[in-house]
């Protein structure tokens, strides 16, 4: 599901040593099993339309997301905003992190919509894309 989700922005960016469109099994496998890590399914229609991850080590660290995906045929319909909105409410609102593309509009209008603010940092990966940084204080 999760190579699935992020194909095209694997080939749109080529950010294949990075990318959780080209991460082997072993490597998701070893973060499912993290003990401060909690995957959830986003569920919508009747199905798993898209899962997110939530980093929380309760240590007074900022919570994380990363990732977040959203399967193709079902992006569009406020399922990642709700996701988001739905941890919060569990984890509490305040104190997270999360980055996204600098190149995907959409990403940084959502982030920002939902209250996050870039800290500035960014890096660069390749000529196609960049990464970026946002918190929620």
């Amino acid at each position: 599901m999760q190579v699935e989700a992020f194909s095209g922005l694997l080939a749109k960016y080529q950010d294949y040593d990075m990318s959780p469109g080209a991460e082997k099994l072993d490597k998701i496998e070893a973060r499912f099993n993290q003990p401060w890590t909690t995957y959830y399914f986003i569920v919508a229609e009747n199905k798993n339309v898209g899962v997110i991850r939530v980093v929380d080590k309760k240590d007074g660290s900022r919570k994380r997301i990363s990732p977040i995906w959203i399967m193709e045929e079902f992006r569009g319909k406020g399922y990642a905003q709700r996701a988001i909105q739905e941890a919060e409410k569990i984890y509490g609102p305040d104190n997270w992190c999360l980055d996204t593309i600098l190149q995907e509009k959409g990403n940084l209008h959502l982030y920002e919509k939902l209250g996050y603010h870039q800290t500035g940092q960014v890096e660069h990966i390749n000529d196609r894309m960049d990464i970026v940084f946002f918190e929620k204080d």
